[in-house]
């Protein structure tokens, strides 16, 4: 008994490119493999017909307002598509350039590490190495009086931090309770009636309790003012003397130098996050630095003969009439080669000096005049070029003499310094990104922390687990969560993209892949057929564009495309289950053993070639 509309999907006279108003029915919820030779109309019915035609059907269910801003799709060369469910391709391309994207982003992995690192991770002191404590009041006057006697400070409760709103409610309730000021992102501001914020702006917003100077006397009005601070901001306080400001954390604090610290939350560990980047390098790890290697290529040279690259030739410019100056100084000539420089001399080159150098430089009217300059060095001065420029020309030129290094600050890690130091089992969460998959996924599989943290972290843990696992299942076991999105190769990022659809577990919905045994070890291979029937048997339909023996005899169904390839292809040869190819079928013939690929007994000796 043939199914029924609902078990399958139906192409009546498909013409994209190559293919000749064909017409297939194709099972749902099972594995589908379409093959044939290259250029035989694979990807033209798979991707420009079935899921062009699936793209299509779903932006018609926008509103017309939506669909002006996403523009129209056209409807393929097709009569009728019957049966199509919502249509995901998973293609041979890289994820992302984006330089934040990571493995660990892209699989959803790091989220959840994220939230793991916040809800059960210890915050050490960078400064001691030791476990914060608890900070009592009395620790915190005590540490307020260490600064400078006299000293004018305000002391603020942080009750918004890093979230969106108006806040015209809040605003209303801290006027109620008798204060007269807020602190609105940096700003000092008077509470007054309808005040508020923009709304989808993030905002951090603090209470000014008091305004005081640290004497004696202000003693006892300090213990009070900070009591109503502490409880206003939830154990949490600031205090700003004018210059920067100072937290005190009632619960988190070094036991030495009493340094508070925030509590730690899921956008604290976030490198997209100003609450969690490192403020050297805003969360990518790596920093483009002035390489001195790019600037003096070789030290035999003298300046006459272009040592110094981005000088060029010497000429009547200003750069050269200071930079000629400060040679002088040091006592040498532009005839003197490099090498006869001291270190010392070469590190007031690249990175300038505060005494002012006297220089001459022939003017617009033809005229030597003196002049006295601080020179800035050029390390700095290529990168003042870099950033201030609005010529892409002069910034790639600047550029060329800059290198991508490790940012020094954050050591890679992208956080905060704090951040860097909540630990988990003894292990940062950049120690933990660092791992490869397979290293990661027996990290988490033997992690036990205390009874109460286990409670919070049991579910976060298996969420964990259950994204790794599908990373070792299609052969990513060597990548670590850290790895750049965008150095991924084509089958990598595929099979990460596969990976995050099946952790997502979507039912209903038509995959369709583009080869994704390309650059797998043919032992991996059996895992990635696993992972696709996995996704077949939670109720998806998975057409897959492949080449693979071993994929072709895993399949549920078979559409064989050919008989050649351009215009001679475009036909439906053979289709059915892989036992019941027909012998018209080139794939069917290879199968079952009709045509083979015969090792050659001998091979032609290729000539070494041999260089001049």
């Amino acid at each position: 008994m043939p199914p029924s509309n609902l078990d399958k999907i139906v192409v009546k006279g498909a013409r994209v490119h190559n293919l000749k108003n064909i017409d297939i029915e194709i099972p749902r919820d099972s594995l589908v493999v379409f093959t044939g030779l290259s250029g035989s109309g694979k990807s033209s019915l798979a991707f420009d017909t079935i899921y062009a035609e699936g793209q299509r059907r779903f932006m018609e269910t926008l509103s017309s307002y939506a669909r002006q801003f996403i523009g129209g799709i056209e409807r393929p060369d097709v009569d009728k598509i019957e049966g199509l469910s919502p249509s995901i391709s998973i293609e041979q391309k890289t994820i992302s350039q984006n330089p934040r994207s990571t493995v660990g982003t892209v699989t959803e992995i790091y989220d959840f590490i994220r939230l793991l690192f916040a809800r059960c991770g210890t915050q050490y002191s960078p400064d001691t190495g030791l476990a914060v404590t608890r900070q009592n009041l009395e620790q915190i006057v005590d540490t307020i009086f260490s600064l400078k006697d006299k000293t004018k400070i305000t002391i603020l409760a942080p009750v918004v931090k890093g979230r969106k709103g108006h806040y015209r409610e809040l605003f209303e309730e801290i006027g109620t309770q008798g204060f007269t000021k807020v602190r609105v992102d940096g700003n000092t501001m008077d509470i007054k009636t309808g005040l508020k914020v923009e709304r989808f702006r993030i905002h951090d917003i603090e209470i000014v309790v008091d305004r005081l100077a640290i004497n004696v006397k202000s003693k006892p009005r300090l213990k009070d003012s900070l009591e109503t601070a502490l409880r206003h901001g939830e154990g949490v306080i600031i205090i700003n003397d004018g210059k920067k400001d100072r937290m005190f954390n009632q619960n988190l604090s070094d036991p030495v130098t009493g340094r508070s610290f925030s509590e730690p939350a899921p956008n604290s560990f976030s490198f997209n996050s100003p609450y969690g980047w490192c403020k050297d390098c805003f969360g990518l790890g790596e920093k483009k630095e002035v390489d001195i290697e790019k600037i003096i290529l070789d030290r035999n040279l003298t300046i006459n003969q272009e040592a110094i690259v981005p000088l060029g030739k010497p000429r009547n410019t200003w750069i050269y009439s200071i930079f000629k100056g400060l040679v002088e100084k040091l006592g040498y000539d532009f005839d003197t080669p490099l090498k006869k420089f001291t270190s010392d001399d070469i590190d007031v080159i690249m990175n300038g000096t505060t005494e002012r150098i006297k220089y001459t430089h022939l003017n617009s009217l033809g005229r030597l005049t003196q002049y006295s300059h601080k020179f800035e060095g050029l390390v700095n001065y290529i990168k003042r070029y870099n950033s201030d420029t609005s010529s892409e020309a002069i910034r790639l030129w600047a550029e060329s003499f800059m290198a991508v290094t490790k940012c020094k600050t954050c050591g890679g890690g992208r956080l905060n310094i704090d951040s860097l130091w909540v630990k988990v089992d003894e292990m940062s969460i950049f120690d933990i990104t660092q791992m490869s998959i397979r290293e990661c996924g027996e990290f988490f599989s033997k992690l036990k922390l205390e009874e109460r943290k286990m409670i919070v972290a049991t579910q976060i843990i298996k969420e964990i687990r259950s994204r790794l696992d599908f990373l070792l299942n299609v052969g990513l076991d060597y990548l670590s969560l850290d790895r750049s999105a965008r150095t991924l190769s084509g089958g990598e990022a595929q099979r990460i993209r596969l990976a995050t659809q099946i952790g997502s577990q979507l039912t209903g919905v038509l995959y369709i892949l583009d080869e994704p045994s390309i650059g797998l070890h043919q032992r991996d291979n059996i895992k990635l057929i696993n992972s696709l029937k996995n996704l077949r048997d939670i109720g998806n339909s998975v057409i897959v564009v492949e080449h693979d023996k071993e994929m072709i005899e895993s399949s549920d169904f078979i559409v064989d495309l050919g008989p050649g390839a351009g215009e001679h292809g475009g036909e439906i040869v053979a289709f059915g289950h892989p036992s019941t190819l027909n012998s018209s079928s080139i794939t069917g013939e290879y199968l079952s053993g009709v045509r083979n690929i015969e090792v050659p007994q001998s091979r032609e000796r290729v000539p070494e070639k041999h260089c001049c």
